[in-house]
C-alpha cells in the first residue's frame, strides 16, 4: 500500500516483506520509485495517472529491488483509494518469476523443435483416428510438400489424399500395420509406395510413429516420414545382382558337372579301354616267353602290375569325376559315399534312409551329392570326431539329408571366416536347388549340416 503523492510505502503484506527481504518499519522509509527498478508497460506518471478508483483497476507490471540488490518481476492490479489522509494506491499482484522461466524455458524449446524439425529429413506429423475412424493431421511439418506433393494445409483440409495417394496393392499392409499398433500399442512401422500426382512418380516411404490413446476412443500417432526410394532401389539391386550370381553359380556348377562326366567317361572308356587291352595282350606275351628266361618273365609281372594299378587309378579318378553309382539313384549314391569315407578316414558312417528309392532329378541328385562329399571332408579336415551319423528323408514336400557328428563343433566365427569356401560352396548350391542348408551345433556337441531339397511336385 503506497501513498498516492509521496509514493511512500504505507503497508505490505508478509509475503511482500519475504519477497522484498525487508521489514515493515524499513520499508516504511522507502518509495515505489526507490523499489521498483523499472515499471514494464509505461513510465510512473502515465501509470499512475491512469490508476482509477477501486472500481477501475489498471493492469501492472513491475520489476522489485530487493534488499540484496537483485530483482524480480510482479505483475498484478493497482488501485487508487480515497482516505480521509488523503488517496492511496493498493498494489495486489505476485511475484511471477517462476511463470517467467517457465515461459522462457518453453520458448527456448520450441525454437529447439522447430530448429530439430526444419533440420530433419522428411515428413514430422502428428495423426489422429477417432471412433468412426476419421483420420486427421492436426500437425504436418514443412517436408510434407517435398515428400508428398501435397501442400500441408492441402492434406489437414483433406486427410483422404494420403490414403488416396498410397498404391492400390500396398493399401492393405498400410491399414494391417495401423490396426495393429493400435491392438499391441507398438510403434506404427510400414513401408510402401505412393504416387505423386504433382510429378507422376512413384516414391517409397518409410512411415514411423509412436501411438498414444486419448478420451473418446481417439489414437494419435506422432511420428515421421522418410523417402526410402533410393535405398529400395540398392536393396532391389542387390537382390537382383545376387540373383544373377546364383544363376551363374548354378550355369557353372552344372557345366562343370557335364564337363566331370564327359571326362570321366572318356578315362573310363577310352584310357580303360585301352589299359585292358593292354593288359591282354601283355597276358598273351607273357605266355609266348621262353620258359628258362626268369629275367623277362620278372619285367614282365612288374608291367602287368603296373597296368592293374593304373586300372585302378583310371578307375578311382573317373569315380572321383561322377561315381558312376549316382545312376543308381541319390540313396545309393549317398550309401555309397558313406561306406567310401568309413573305408577310408576309419570314422563309423551310419548311413539311414527312410525310403529305399528316391526320385530327384538328376541335377538335384549331383548337387546334394556334392554338398555330402564336401561335408563329410570338413569332418575329415577340422571335427575331430569319432563317428557320423548321415539320414536322408524324403517328404512330401523336401528331401532332407542331415549329417551329425560327434567332434569339437564348429563357431559362428569359423562359418564367417574369409577362406570358409567350403560352407559356401554347400550354401550356394543350396541355393541353386531352391534349398537351404544349415550349419549347427549339436544337442551333444559336434556339428549338424542339415540340407533341405523342397520337391517340384508331390510324390
Amino acid at each position: 500500500m503506497v501513498d498516492a503523492a509521496s509514493l511512500l510505502v504505507l503497508y505490505a503484506n508478509p509475503a511482500a516483506l519475504s519477497n522484498l527481504q525487508y521489514d515493515l518499519a524499513y520499508l516504511q522509509k522507502l518509495t515505489l520509485s526507490e523499489l521498483s527498478s523499472e515499471i514494464i508497460n509505461a513510465t510512473y506518471t502515465e501509470q499512475i495517472g491512469k490508476v482509477g478508483t477501486c472500481l477501475s483497476p489498471i493492469a501492472v507490471h513491475l520489476r522489485l529491488r530487493r534488499k540484496d540488490g537483485s530483482d524480480y518481476p510482479f505483475a498484478g492490479q493497482l488501485f487508487r483509494q480515497s482516505t480521509q489522509g488523503g488517496d492511496i494506491l493498493l498494489a495486489i499482484g505476485n511475484d511471477i518469476s517462476v511463470q517467467d522461466r517457465y515461459d522462457k524455458a518453453l520458448l527456448e524449446s520450441e525454437s529447439r523443435l522447430s530448429a530439430m524439425v526444419s533440420n530433419t529429413p522428411g515428413l514430422v506429423y502428428r495423426c489422429l483416428l477417432d471412433a468412426e475412424e476419421n483420420f486427421s493431421f492436426p500437425y504436418l511439418s514443412e517436408g510434407c510438400e517435398a515428400l508428398l506433393g501435397i501442400s500441408a494445409e492441402a492434406l489437414r483440409a483433406n486427410p483422404v489424399l494420403f490414403v488416396e495417394s498410397i498404391l492400390p496393392e500396398d493399401r492393405a499392409s498400410y491399414f494391417d500395420s495401423m490396426r495393429q499398433s493400435i491392438a499391441t500399442a507398438h510403434s506404427w512401422n510400414w513401408e510402401g509406395r505412393i504416387h505423386i500426382r504433382a510429378w507422376n512418380d512413384i516414391k517409397w516411404i518409410n512411415l514411423r510413429a509412436a501411438p498414444l490413446a486419448l478420451e473418446n476412443d481417439v489414437m494419435q500417432w506422432e511420428g515421421i516420414m522418410t523417402n526410402i526410394t533410393a535405398s529400395k532401389q540398392e536393396q532391389e539391386e542387390i537382390r537382383r545382382s545376387r540373383a544373377q550370381l546364383a544363376e551363374l553359380s548354378a550355369h557353372i556348377d552344372t557345366v562343370k558337372e557335364k564337363e566331370r562326366t564327359r571326362i570321366s567317361r572318356e578315362i573310363h572308356d577310352d584310357l580303360g579301354g585301352n589299359l585292358t587291352a593292354i593288359k591282354m595282350a601283355l597276358a598273351l606275351l607273357t605266355r609266348r616267353l621262353p620258359a628258362k628266361d626268369k629275367s623277362l618273365k620278372e619285367k614282365a609281372d612288374y608291367v602287368d602290375q603296373l597296368v592293374d594299378r593304373s586300372i585302378e587309378t583310371v578307375h578311382r579318378i573317373a569315380g572321383d569325376l561322377r561315381p558312376g553309382v549316382l545312376d543308381f539313384g541319390i540313396v545309393a549314391a549317398i550309401d555309397w559315399q558313406a561306406k567310401e569315407f568309413e573305408k577310408q578316414c576309419g570314422l563309423p558312417c551310419h548311413f539311414h534312409s527312410n525310403k529305399k528309392e528316391i526320385d530327384l532329378e538328376q541335377d538335384h541328385a549331383t548337387a546334394l551329392f556334392r554338398i555330402f562329399q564336401e561335408a563329410l571332408t570338413n569332418i575329415a579336415k577340422h571335427a575331430q570326431a569319432s563317428k557320423v551319423d548321415v539320414a536322408l528323408t524324403h517328404t512330401d514336400q523336401y528331401v532332407r539329408l542331415e549329417i551329425v557328428d560327434n567332434g569339437r563343433g564348429i563357431a559362428d566365427l569359423d562359418q564367417q571366416k574369409s577362406k570358409s569356401f567350403g560352407i559356401r560352396g554347400m550354401v550356394e548350391r543350396s541355393i541353386a536347388l531352391g534349398g537351404s542348408v544349415s550349419v549347427s551345433t549339436a544337442p551333444a556337441g559336434g556339428t549338424i549340416v542339415a540340407i533341405n531339397v523342397p520337391l517340384a511336385t508331390t510324390i
